[in-house]
């Protein structure tokens, strides 16, 4: 249980207010996590303009990133988020459980992608040579490179700031992947 508050619109500046006016009418609500950017008169906005940035990746290929850094970050916020968003972009359960894993034993390109995204921020941007080499075999280029590493960026930040605030996940629930392999 968090001690962190979800801030309500009446609580938030002008600005976040009419933020949460907009993710109101696009999302049909203001999820917990992006009304906790809100306590900063600055972090939700820029953090939206970052996560809804244009890039090289799809929607497809961004939440497998997603999946794959959230859970070496161990969010369930994030994993609960990204599943749920997962599905509505055309993954299976099983295929978002291999997301999570790093891998994608689906789609030669998704693996290349989730193992590089995996790798990354397991090891903080260390990047194994042969996980990189497998990266472009694939047929990604370096322009995808440099904006799935802005894609881990985003992510982590949103990862960390869950794992800080602990504020309750309004999304259905991701299971641990030892509960779900079981």
């Amino acid at each position: 249980m968090s001690n962190f508050n979800v801030p309500k619109r009446e609580e938030v500046s002008a600005g976040n207010q009419a933020i949460f006016d907009n993710l109101e009418k696009a999302v049909g609500f203001v999820p917990n996590l992006y009304a906790t950017y809100a306590h900063s008169e600055h972090a939700l906005g820029n953090y939206l303009a970052l996560s809804n940035a244009n890039t090289s990746l799809k929607a497809k290929e961004k939440e497998a990133v997603n999946l794959a850094v959230s859970e070496v970050n161990n969010c369930i916020y994030c994993l609960s988020a990204h599943t749920a968003i997962g599905k509505m972009n055309g993954f299976t359960d099983g295929q978002i459980i291999e997301l999570r894993e790093g891998r994608a034993s689906f789609d030669t390109k998704l693996d290349a992608l989730a193992r590089l995204a995996k790798n990354i921020t397991e090891n903080r941007g260390a990047t194994d040579q042969s996980v990189l080499e497998n990266f472009f075999k694939a047929g990604w280029t370096k322009e995808n490179l440099i904006d799935t590493i802005v894609l881990v960026g985003d992510k982590t930040i949103s990862n960390y700031l869950h794992r800080t605030t602990k504020v309750p996940v309004d999304f259905p629930v991701a299971q641990p992947l030892d509960a779900v392999e079981a």
